[in-house]
């Protein structure tokens, strides 16, 4: 869910809303933040899983907010404003890019299966899965490395994005230089972050996004009221282009800009959204393989694993949903009705040059009052901090437990290894951060993470789950294969933004992900399988559903009563009522807003209908494990090798 939105700077002065009582409202958030993060860091020092899993003491509701508090990030809101502001209602399709559906599929059954590994990271999963071979040592390492160039890219990401947002917005100039204005309020604000969650670990992630997600949810209703109150239904219709408040998907874009703002349609045209049909269709196949995968080695995977069991990992999936779409679309929606009816002059007047990011200045500038506006600023800070602070602490994780613990320091105690968590998250903070000066390279840089890479890491981990004759030397060239793929995309590709009239990024995603699946498939068909005690294991504690036949039969012999997963087409149908009861969800924040009280209506029966139906095919046969293997203790909450 999180975004690779443009870093432009917005140029709409907003220093002048300015008032006393805004200043005191952020000083007061930034103080609790900050107390409160270092209060609970006694409780995160004990040892390696209470500092980056809270010890899987935390319930699954709290890790649900914390998680959908770290996926509200600044700019991916300003470009969702954008979004909706160009392109209507259809633009709720859009994340599917990410793809934002993901979270049905671990709500429906990955989370479950994730979180019965009993691990502590991504690679020490890998391990899990294809044992400790020379093989399995090259998949860990390569996996390892791929979590660490994911999190330093959204770090660096994140020092810039946050730097420009605060110099806009915040008042006091920290230097005459407004580059240097920008890097040191992107220093200022990352310190601040940065001791609290080093400190804290879990503990103070979770608990500080669960107050900042109040935070974010007051700012976000209170901004939709007033839209809701100054923008009649009336004033709306007369603001808004032919095609606008279409939702279903169309072959071509039917948003007609040509009469009211030719630069819309040139945004368009320059975005390649025009086949829209044709990019639905890709969206949603790239969305399914990348959901299939599971989790990449970040924030969303350490939540799972930082569940009480495999069950509470489900439910706190299905719960991001349930507090993060309505809230959010919600302040979207408000921020693009005031635009569409007090800004169309001001947004025309820029002429072809026109950055649709300026809408949530300009809404701020003109119709947030004091006290809300500082409100405002806190939410938006708290966005960005949680997602900042829950990248950091996935960091430490990978270096210290899978690097340092196993190949440096295996046997040092456990405050040595909190010690180490300690100083490799400044050290991951301070390269993001240096990373974070290349501003001109940088938005090319996250594209290229979130997409390119994406594409290089999607093929093997649908396989790890599924084929059991996939293996380490299959899992390594697969995505050495990937990778290598990705980082040839930019120089194929040079200032490319569009391939065939569509997104480069989602039209290259098939060539990507098949120069992985070929490295996948030779990489295991020309080396011997894993180990065969590794895969019963394997199999027997998370029971996939897939090709796994010769595994279950030696499984068997060994517990004759375990029977295979046959959950496959009740996963599939649950996936397919969730993305339907997910979207339903983002349509009503937006329907709410607009005061389109009938398709309002529409989308309430939707959700009521799709959650009577996840309540009784998915709810209530959620269970932590099989209970037909008499060896797999359904009481215990981790089964894994060395714990």
């Amino acid at each position: 869910m999180q975004s690779p939105a443009s870093q432009a700077a917005p140029t709409v002065d907003v220093s002048a809303s300015f008032s006393f009582v805004d200043g005191a409202v952020i000083a007061a958030y930034a103080l609790v933040v900050l107390v409160s993060g270092l209060w609970l860091s006694r409780r995160a020092g004990k040892n390696l899983e209470s500092y980056f899993l809270g010890g899987r003491s935390l319930p699954w509701y709290m890790l649900g907010v914390s998680n959908a508090s770290g996926m509200f990030d600044i700019s991916g809101t300003m470009l969702m404003v954008y979004w909706l502001f160009v392109y209507g209602l259809k633009s709720v399709w859009i994340p599917w890019l990410w793809p934002v559906f993901n979270q049905v599929f671990l709500m429906a059954y990955l989370s479950i299966w994730m979180r019965r590994s009993g691990v502590m990271t991504g690679a020490e999963w890998i391990r899990f899965r294809f044992g400790d071979s020379r093989g399995a040592r090259w998949a860990h390492l390569i996996v390892v490395v791929f979590a660490i160039v994911n999190v330093v890219g959204f770090l660096a990401y994140g020092f810039i994005g946050i730097g420009k947002f605060a110099a806009t917005f915040l008042p006091w100039q920290l230097s005459a230089d407004p580059v240097w204005n920008v890097n040191l309020y992107g220093l200022l604000i990352t310190a601040l972050t940065t001791v609290y969650v080093v400190k804290g670990g879990m503990f103070s992630v979770v608990f500080t996004e669960v107050f900042q997600f109040v935070v974010m949810t007051v700012g976000c209703l209170w901004v939709a009221g007033i839209a809701m109150h100054r923008v009649s239904p009336e004033m709306l219709a007369g603001a808004l282009p032919a095609g606008w408040g279409g939702l279903a998907p169309s072959w071509r874009l039917d948003v007609d800009w040509s009469q009211v703002m030719p630069a819309a349609s040139e945004k368009i045209a320059q975005d390649g959204w025009q086949l829209f049909g044709a990019l639905w269709g890709l969206m949603l196949a790239k969305g399914v393989l990348q959901s299939m995968a599971g989790p990449a080695p970040n924030y969303d995977m350490q939540r799972i694993l930082s569940a009480r069991s495999p069950r509470e990992a489900a439910l706190m999936s299905w719960f991001v949903n349930v507090v993060l779409l309505i809230p959010r679309y919600m302040l979207i929606t408000g921020l693009t009705v005031l635009a569409l009816v007090f800004f169309t002059d001001e947004l025309n007047a820029m002429g072809e040059g026109v950055d649709f990011e300026l809408i949530l200045p300009l809404a701020m500038k003109h119709f947030v009052p004091a006290g809300l506006f500082g409100v405002l600023i806190a939410a938006l800070l708290a966005a960005f901090m949680s997602t900042y602070a829950a990248t950091v602490n996935a960091a430490p994780a990978y270096i210290v437990n899978d690097i340092y613990k196993r190949y440096v320091n295996p046997h040092a105690s456990e405050r040595t290894y909190v010690w180490m968590s300690y100083a490799t998250s400044v050290a991951v903070v301070v390269v993001g951060t240096a990373f974070g000066f290349m501003t001109e390279a940088l938005n090319e840089v996250v594209k290229w993470i979130a997409f390119a890479l994406g594409g290089g890491y999607t093929a093997a981990n649908v396989l790890k789950w599924h084929w059991w004759r996939f293996n380490s030397y299959g899992y390594f060239w697969g995505m050495v294969a990937g990778m290598a793929a990705a980082g040839a995309l930019p120089l194929l590709l040079p200032d490319q933004s569009t391939i065939w009239g569509l997104p480069a990024e989602v039209v290259s995603f098939p060539a990507i992900f098949a120069v992985s699946l070929l490295g996948c498939i030779a990489g295991s068909l020309t080396t011997a399988a894993d180990d065969l005690e590794t895969l019963k294991r394997f199999y027997r504690q998370v029971r996939p559903w897939g090709a796994w036949g010769p595994v279950h039969e030696l499984v068997r012999r060994e517990s004759p009563a375990l029977e295979p997963n046959r959950d496959f087409p009740r996963d599939m149908a649950n996936v397919g009522v969730g993305i339907v009861w997910q979207t339903a969800l983002t349509a009503a924040g937006v329907y709410l807003v607009l005061r389109w009280w009938t398709l309002l209506a529409v989308s309430a029966g939707v959700i009521a209908a799709t959650s009577m139906f996840l309540k009784v095919n998915w709810y209530d046969k959620l269970r932590d494990y099989p209970s037909d293997d008499p060896e797999v203790d359904v009481q215990s909450p981790s089964l894994a090798p060395g714990r």
